[in-house]
């Protein structure tokens, strides 16, 4: 006779996948060295038989949870790691505890929190990063209140099926970016995005680029869209290095290159430097973000300042405001602050 669900134990999870207790331990606490598909293949068996972990069950039992689950899609972008950290500071100034996991690009986010709804009985989720669009049909499920922060997404098709988002106006921060340099005498501007697909964000910033330019009496020049379809972080500043590659070896002409991150923009000076480049006498450069990173390295990164610490702090607001049932699902947005610096100056000639 097979044993029910709650006289489980890790011990037949890893019997049952073929691993150590210490694998499946990874596996559910989210570690950073587990193979993707082996935790793959583990928390598929834990949902397929039901198994809460122990240690989980003993706190259920004795405490009444107060706990908040932050889910982020992005593990090496620093301006998550920022945001999170204000967030969580936020959540314990409520005497709420913060469970907080990192995932990969390939991982379902959705899976994860109905994961843990299950297992740690939260009140709430805020999501940071990632695209949420393909996951809307299975969040349905999701019984606690959610708030998606800076997450990649389409419009709400309607106001029933909505989530509460905290985010920039994407769109109308590119349009400023691009205003800013042809304001500057640039009407040669080249752009490094993610092509991935999928990546909301990337088509948002691409159509406030593309506007931006049109609505000046600008041609948009295609030569000039560096789409990066690389694995790993797509926005990581060795792909950004390596669109500035891209981008010299199509020979073309250009005075400006926005990058649609602030780590895009990093890894593409150092590209044209290594070239011999001068930035900005001979290309202006401009970021997205206002990461910390930017404002010390060398150039300083002219760049569009998201309001981190005011989105993370609403985030959290919103959240609690939506636990206890005093607010419905709304999009906010936040305004942008372009903050000029030493890579970005006034159009000379071209490359």
């Amino acid at each position: 006779m097979n044993s029910k669900p709650k006289d489980l134990t890790i011990t037949d999870i890893a019997k049952a996948c073929n691993v150590g207790v210490s694998t499946v331990s990874r596996a559910i606490n989210n570690h950073p060295s587990i193979d993707p598909r082996t935790k793959s293949k583990i928390l598929e068996e834990i949902e397929r038989v039901g198994y809460i972990p122990n240690n989980s069950a003993r706190f259920l039992k004795r405490t009444n949870t107060k706990t908040i689950a932050i889910i982020v899609k992005g593990m090496k972008n620093p301006f998550f790691t920022t945001m999170v950290s204000i967030m969580e500071e936020t959540i314990k100034d409520r005497n709420y505890t913060t469970v907080l996991y990192y995932l990969e690009d390939q991982e379902d986010e959705v899976e994860e929190a109905l994961r843990l709804e299950k297992e740690k009985r939260l009140k709430g989720i805020i999501f940071v990063g990632g695209n949420f669009t393909k996951a809307q049909g299975k969040a349905w499920k999701l019984k606690v209140p959610a708030v998606l922060s800076t997450v990649g997404r389409e419009p709400e098709k309607n106001a029933q099926n909505s989530f509460s988002t905290i985010s920039v106006n994407d769109y109308a921060e590119s349009y400023k970016i691009i205003d800013y340099l042809i304001g500057n005498g640039h009407t040669k501007i080249a752009l490094i995005t993610d092509g991935n697909g999928d990546d909301i964000v990337g088509k948002i910033r691409l159509s406030g680029y593309r506007d931006a330019l049109i609505d000046r009496g600008i041609e948009v020049d295609e030569s000039l869209i560096i789409s990066m379809v690389l694995e790993g972080d797509p926005y990581s500043m060795k792909n950004g290095y390596t669109g500035a590659k891209k981008l010299l070896a199509n020979k073309v002409q250009f005075t400006a290159v926005y990058a649609i991150a602030d780590t895009l923009a990093i890894g593409a000076c150092r590209a044209f430097l290594e070239e011999g480049i001068k930035i900005p006498e001979d290309v202006s450069v401009v970021g997205f973000d206002g990461i910390e990173l930017g404002e010390f390295y060398y150039p300083s990164i002219t760049t569009l300042k998201q309001p981190i610490g005011e989105m993370a702090e609403k985030t959290v607001e919103l959240l609690f405001s939506l636990i206890r049932g005093k607010s419905d699902p709304c999009q906010l947005q936040f305004e942008g602050e372009l903050i000029e610096r030493e890579s970005s100056g006034k159009a000379k000639g071209h490359i």
